[in-house]
């Protein structure tokens, strides 16, 4: 029988953020990848897929400038915990391996409501979201504004910078919706909830906390 999920994790507004966000980069990815995959160039050729790019590229940006203003704490806290690195860092670093290849999870320190694996997903996140912006501004608006070196650079650090940020969405992907330890991390991204064993399990530090405040 299937535990019943009442453990608020996420607030549907961030539900819905996660998956708008997503969206906008994905359809990025696709109509960024057109342009170097071989064979595919010719889709590109009428202009739709630049339109759809920047039009996602808005979106993309815009929405977490929507959610600040909708959720200024929470947005502040998302940053704050990102950027917040200690011993229990440390400590999932050293006994992940063995847990995510079926190691015993009680060797496993205690996380706060992100755990450090999601703390470096949220950094490459941020980390490739400010050389997103800062490089699709100069490819968008100053193409004939920029020495051609720059406006190249600029080029090369955008794609770079989305290689890095595909690569671990493949890892988030994984490890968030497919690993069979994680599942309840993709269900509480649909509905916001996971299950008091699951909580307990996977963010101890985290629901102690919130315990204690009930």
């Amino acid at each position: 029988m299937t535990e019943e999920r009442v453990v608020e994790r996420f607030k549907m507004r961030t539900v819905w953020f996660h998956w708008v966000h997503t969206a906008a980069f994905l359809i990025l990815a696709v109509t960024g990848a057109i342009l170097f995959i071989p064979g595919l160039g010719g889709i590109a050729a009428g202009g739709w897929t630049r339109i759809v790019h920047r039009i996602s590229a808005v979106i993309f940006v815009g929405g977490p400038i929507v959610y600040f203003f909708i959720n200024p704490r929470m947005s502040l806290h998302f940053i704050k915990e990102t950027l917040t690195w200690g011993k229990d860092d440390l400590g999932w670093v050293k006994a992940a391996p063995d847990y995510y290849f079926g190691g015993s999870e009680d060797n496993m320190p205690p996380q706060p409501h992100v755990n450090t694996g999601q703390k470096m997903w949220q950094l490459v996140v941020l980390g490739t979201g400010v050389l997103f912006v800062m490089t699709g501004l100069v490819i968008w608006f100053l193409r004939d504004i920029v020495p051609a070196g720059l406006f190249q650079w600029c080029i090369v650090i955008h794609d770079v910078a989305f290689i890095a940020a595909f690569v671990m969405l493949l890892v988030h992907i994984y490890l968030g919706a497919i690993h069979p330890r994680m599942v309840e991390s993709f269900r509480s991204i649909l509905n916001g909830k996971i299950s008091v064993t699951y909580a307990k399990n996977h963010y101890g530090k985290w629901y102690d906390e919130i315990s204690k405040e009930k």
